[in-house]
């Protein structure tokens, strides 16, 4: 017994230090780690000790890394310098971390990466760029790197890679080069990549499948390409021997060669989901398909889908989506279509089959190509392009096949009736950057074709109602970072077919109701208000059927807007994060609980949910983040069983009784999930998971299913009264509060138990 005491004493005993702990940051001697998160830090804490394992400098004021930022500590393996202003990491910054697996510099605002920035990181594995403005990758930036698996770098601003750009990269597994403006690749761009197995290239502006870039990627088995605007996949444009999952879904397809695949042969699922689609042929090429997924498109199920309905039938392919026509059979599932309901009526062809199809005009020899003076003009391409040229009116006499224009960066201002008459085939037009603050309605007449205007950063304050007259099949619209004070509703009224719209970086401070989107624009399926002004959604404004992602992200909103999106009845997305929500009441989200598969509610100030903010939603939700907040006790989890992600990163979370659903919830899913505590001392810092109080805690009934089951932290609801009250007041002292203060009392009293048996020895 006496031995059995010694071992408990000892084990209380902190080791003796091998150095000294910086004065702002804490430190774990056990555990070899060092957190000076959120410490207005403007350099690396020189007195960091030596033996150092795990380096926390998170949330801190470094613009720059310089040169060897890390000399004194060269046995680092794990260092985070997420959200730190940063703007540039010099040459050699971390040359001396020849042990360091992870590193994270996430949400910073690196421009650059040089040729030697990452020198020295020989052992790192996980490189997190992602949420930086990277716009340039100098050649080398990577050739250190051989044992690299994943290299993030989502949400930056490349435009275009370069050939050899990740050079070196010997050992990468997996490349995300998500919501970035890529519109180019070279075609040695991923040269060298020979283990590369899972390529991100979803949110970006390809128009075309670079076939050739592709050809060099033998080991990649899934490709994300959905969200870029490409209207066709040619014969062969998929080369990839390896490749078994390809994900071309919410593009603008309107057609796929039969041959498209033909030297992907190991293809077994393809989703080309929310495109233009009408029919599709059978495929060659994949012998392995299983699943093809033509959900959201307008197919047509009449005698032409036949030969693929069979094909698929013979092969066992599961085909996704329904048909919109004709009358009898919209909305049918195409997976039991039969071939006696595909039928045609006596001379009856696709309605495109009847049309002039002009986008590919008749070329006659001796037709003379012109291209405006000052541009260049790709007529074998079909590209036409007057970037940064210092024109201050729009050029004229484009080659009529052109179908894409690209006049960023000009001079412009304004933009008169009939600007674009001439233009008649452009599918895609790029007025980025050019200085307009006034559009004359009209001026897109005879744009009939065009399906992407991309109008950011200019100076708009409003648009005409008419701004968009002569473009009907308008898809998708680019006008964030403008100066828009109201939501444009009536100009949208002239573009019915609008799929997405993005409004991030303007001035629009309220939503207001008036059936904007079920009359105006009654196709919107995705909508981008990030970094407005908004403080509020007015009750059914975002009256829509289809809209299915909503980021309403950076704003001033001060509750989440539930009667905003009372009538958002399918919305899957939504994004609230960085607003000042401190208290999410009951039933926050009781309008969208049925269809909302993704929340972001980051760093919002949020100080309490009540127990039951997140009433409704159950397991069809994927994915929860709560990063930053500072809310100390969470409502019950567990009836998100489908939770696929997790994130509750820097919350401040009280450990004690009334965690203990979470404490037990986190022990029943097998997600990686960071859930520390912020209070009491004793247990600052410390992963829930490992806090042993909870096993002393009293026990709560395991016998009521997760949706029943009340936890310790919810209030009893009586009356509606007293319901009332407890949303006005949500600061007021509750049950929880009392058990709370009875742990506190209990580990309390554990701790004079042990320092008396310190006295002892």
């Amino acid at each position: 017994m006496n031995l059995l005491v010694a071992v408990v004493i000892l084990l209380t005993f902190k080791p003796v230090k091998a150095g000294k702990c910086p004065r702002m940051c804490s430190c774990d001697t056990t555990k070899l780690t060092v957190t000076c998160a959120s410490k207005n830090l403007t350099a690396v804490p020189p007195t960091v000790d030596e033996i150092t394992v795990k380096l926390d400098l998170r949330n801190n004021n470094m613009k720059t890394l310089p040169k060897g930022s890390f000399v004194q500590t060269p046995y680092l393996t794990h260092l985070n310098l997420q959200s730190c202003k940063m703007e540039k990491v010099m040459e050699g910054a971390f040359r001396a971390l020849g042990r360091l697996v992870s590193l994270n510099l996430a949400y910073n605002n690196i421009d650059i990466l040089y040729q030697e920035s990452f020198d020295g990181l020989s052992a790192l594995k996980e490189l997190n760029l992602h949420h930086n403005r990277i716009e340039e990758i100098q050649p080398g930036a990577f050739t250190q790197l051989g044992i690299l698996n994943l290299l993030a770098l989502t949400h930056n601003q490349l435009v275009y890679i370069p050939n050899m750009a990740f050079q070196g990269l010997h050992n990468i597994k997996w490349l995300r080069l998500s919501y970035n403006s890529l519109n180019n690749l070279a075609p040695e761009a991923f040269a060298g990549l020979f283990t590369l197995t899972r390529l991100s290239l979803d949110h970006n502006e390809l128009q075309f499948f670079p076939t050739q870039t592709m050809t060099r990627l033998s080991e990649v088995t899934r490709l994300d390409m959905n969200h870029n605007p490409m209207i066709y996949l040619g014969e062969e444009a998929v080369s990839m021997a390896k490749l078994t999952h390809l994900y071309l879904d919410h593009m603008s397809l309107q057609d796929v060669s039969d041959q498209a695949l033909s030297n992907a042969p190991s293809v077994s699922h393809l989703d080309v989901s929310y495109n233009q689609l009408r029919y599709l042929e059978p495929l060659s090429g994949p012998k392995q398909l299983v699943s093809l997924n033509l959900t959201g498109n307008p197919v047509y199920c009449n005698c032409f889908l036949r030969p693929l309905r069979q094909w698929a039938q013979k092969n066992a392919v599961k085909l996704s989506g329904s048909c919109t026509g004709p009358g009898h059979l919209s909305d049918e599932l195409l997976q039991k279509m039969t071939v006696f309901d595909l039928r045609c009526r006596r001379g009856e062809t696709l309605k495109e089959e009847n049309e002039k199809d002009d986008t590919q005009p008749t070329k006659t020899p001796q037709e003379k190509v012109d291209c405006p003076e000052n541009c260049g003009c790709d007529v074998e391409g079909q590209h036409a392009t007057c970037e940064g040229r210092g024109h201050t009116k729009v050029p004229k006499g484009f080659p009529n096949t052109t179908q894409l224009l690209d006049l960023r960066n000009n001079h412009f201002h304004y933009l008169p009736i009939n600007s674009f008459k001439a233009a008649g085939n452009v599918i895609s037009l790029h007025l980025d950057l050019c200085k307009i603050h006034e559009i004359q309605g009209g001026a897109f007449s005879g744009m009939r074709k065009l399906l992407y205007l991309y109008m950011s950063d200019n100076e708009l304050t409003s648009l005409d109602p008419e701004a968009f007259k002569g473009a009907p099949q308008l898809t998708y619209l680019h006008l964030e970072g403008n100066r828009l004070l109201q939501f444009p509703g009536t100009a949208l009224a002239q573009v019915p077919h609008l799929f997405v719209l993005h409004l991030e970086r303007n001035a629009i401070s309220k939503v207001e109701p008036s059936g904007l989107l079920s009359s105006a624009a009654p196709n919107l399926r995705e909508l981008y208000l990030t970094n407005n002004t908004i403080t509020a959604v007015a009750k059914d404004a975002l009256d829509s059927k289809l809209l299915a992602i909503l980021h309403i992200d950076m704003n001033q909103l001060e509750e989440v807007p539930t009667q905003g999106l009372s009538r958002a009845s399918r919305l899957e997305e939504l994004n609230l994060s960085h607003n000042s929500i401190k208290w999410v009441g009951p039933n926050a989200f009781q309008p969208v609980s049925r269809t909302l598969r993704k929340l972001q509610m980051n760093k919002m100030g949020t100080e309490k949910m009540s127990s039951e903010a997140l009433s409704g939603l159950g397991p069809e939700l994927r994915a929860l983040s709560l990063r930053g907040n500072s809310l100390e006790v969470l409502p019950d989890l567990r009836p998100l069983s489908g939770l696929e992600l997790v994130d509750l990163h820097d919350i401040p979370l009280l450990c004690d009784c009334a965690q203990l659903p979470l404490y037990r919830w986190l022990g029943s899913v097998s997600l990686e999930i960071s859930a520390t505590c912020g209070s009491p001392p004793e247990h600052k810092g410390l992963k829930i998971r490992d806090v042993l109080l909870f096993k002393s805690c009293p026990k709560i009934s395991k016998s009521l299913p997760a949706s029943k089951s009340k936890t310790l932290s919810s209030k009893p609801s009586k009356t509606k009264k007293d319901k009332t009250r407890s949303q006005k007041e949500p600061t007021k002292t509750s049950k929880k509060t009392k058990k709370s203060s009875t742990t506190k009392s209990k580990v309390k009293q554990s701790n004079n138990l042990v320092k008396t048996a310190k006295k002892t020895l």
